[in-house]
């Protein structure tokens, strides 16, 4: 065999081949995109690749990072976001929309309406300067009426639970779509490095998903109750078999590997998202459960809230978002009353009338009030008749034409009743807000035009509001 001269295996290495000019379809979008790839995702994060210093995201850091706190479209009113859900659907004419006519009519047929009138079995005080009018049912609220802004003529689509539901926390009837929670921290990031910028206590997992949305915007759930061991609050993030020494050098290895692997084929948005969990778990032993720790608190804070389990729960909500997190949801269910209202009410009422209350009173005291929006609500409202045409316990059935809602705080302006429904509250009839309407103006108080907040999926640019939504001037302060 005569002996290769090296310039032979240099030429043959730097000659043509058709190796290089046959390639999957893959291989050809892995080589030539991903440069494009990058300059979108710039982009979708506010950065000019091209300007100076654009490579320093960061301190420290060779990598985006989407949970930075990031810029809206203009000035915010509201920082933080904690959303009360009232799950199971609010009488609206028994809670913060009095009709003295549907009284009138009590145990009488309507005309216009099938069925047995309902005339709500409580008294509507004038509350606070405002003279505005709230349930019996509340009376704590009432003292923050002054506060509070009730819409009164909101309306849904459908008036099923899932449905409704599922529309109320993510603008979408039926698709899988981000929820309310991760929008917001996609647009705004969020303060805290080491805790969740999307928190769920209690809820559905699709009131909290992220779906097309990058999996870091994911809400975090944790199943919290009063009393209960703190390590079972945040499940699997403290590892009783290795010393934090040793987590951290072994999410640094996963991450090395993680990038290996990039080179070699191409990032896994899946294996991306478990890595930025292992890393959030990780953060999150040490101030995690300090947060979820409420006994820390003051005395008189821990009584104005309520030794409860809700007392509690929102306590922990405002202890939160005092530490950077960006949107804190809490679950209160107990509304779908289809019979019992005169009883079940004000013991559904009063778990919440109290911890609300509180919780207006004492962001107001920390001076955060002005930048926290609170919001609570259901997924739709009840009906004027009496469910099953009247039973010894009477009730109210789904009715997604009219359905009530407040908020407070965050640049709302408080005191305030807006809309209103027909005479006897079956029907949203004046300056109706729909839930995509109520969506965006959220957003708005957030700093967002939500025709702005995009993301591009499938070839679509997506948003929470749909092809819909127009911002309730009215409500914001």
């Amino acid at each position: 065999m005569i002996p290769q001269r090296p310039t032979d295996k240099f030429i043959r290495e730097h000659s043509p081949s058709l190796e290089d000019v046959i390639f999957t379809r893959r291989q050809f979008l892995s080589r030539t995109g991903m440069g494009f790839g990058a300059m979108s995702l710039a982009a979708l994060f506010g950065i000019n690749p091209f300007a100076e210093g654009a490579a320093a995201l960061a301190p420290g850091s060779t990598s985006l990072n989407p949970l930075l706190p990031k810029q809206p479209h203009f000035p915010a009113k509201a920082k933080h976001v904690i959303h009360i859900f009232a799950s199971g659907g609010p009488t609206q004419v028994d809670t913060f929309d009095p009709k003295p006519e549907l009284a009138k009519y009590d145990n009488k047929t309507i005309p216009g309406h099938d069925g047995i009138a309902f005339g709500s079995p409580f008294k509507f005080p004038k509350c606070g300067k405002s003279g505005l009018e709230i349930s019996e049912v509340f009376p704590k609220l009432g003292e923050v009426a002054d506060d509070i802004a009730v819409i009164r003529s909101l309306w849904t689509d459908v008036p099923a639970h899932e449905v409704a539901q599922r529309f109320m926390n993510t603008g979408s009837l039926q698709l899988p779509k981000p929820s309310f929670g991760s929008w917001s921290v996609y647009g705004l990031g969020t303060d805290n490095q080491n805790m969740p910028g999307f928190i769920t206590i209690g809820g559905r997992p699709e009131w909290r998903q992220a779906s097309f949305l990058p999996g870091v915007f994911q809400g975090v759930n944790v199943n919290y109750s009063r009393g209960m061991n703190l390590d079972d609050v945040i499940l699997n993030i403290r590892n009783q078999f290795s010393p934090q020494e040793r987590q951290r050098r072994q999410l640094d290895l996963v991450k090395e590997l993680n990038k290996e692997h990039a080179k070699a084929l191409q990032k896994d948005a899946q294996l991306e998202a478990r890595i930025e969990a292992f890393e959030m778990a990780f953060k999150m032993q040490s101030e995690a459960t300090d947060a979820f720790d409420v006994t820390k608190e003051p005395e008189d804070i821990q009584t104005m809230y309520g030794k409860t389990d809700m007392g509690s729960k929102l306590l922990v909500a405002r202890r939160l978002v005092e530490r950077g997190v960006r949107f804190v949801q809490v679950e209160h269910g107990g509304w779908d009353m289809h019979g019992g209202i005169e009883t079940g009410l004000p013991r559904t009422a009063g778990a919440i009338d109290g911890p609300a209350a509180a919780l207006i009173n004492d962001l107001r005291q920390r001076g955060l009030l002005d930048e926290t929006l609170i919001i609570w609500g259901g997924e739709f409202g009840r009906t004027v008749t009496k469910d099953r045409n009247g039973n010894d316990a009477a009730g109210r059935d789904h009715n997604g034409r009219a359905m009530v809602a407040w908020m407070a705080g965050g640049g709302v302006k408080g005191g305030q009743a807006y809309g209103a429904t027909d005479e006897f509250g079956s029907k949203a009839v004046e300056n109706k807000v729909h839930i995509h309407d109520l969506h965006a103006t959220q957003l708005a108080l957030l700093g967002f035009d939500h025709e702005k907040l995009t993301y591009r999926y499938n070839g679509r640019d997506f948003r929470l509001t749909d092809n819909y939504g127009k911002v309730v001037k009215a409500l914001i302060g």
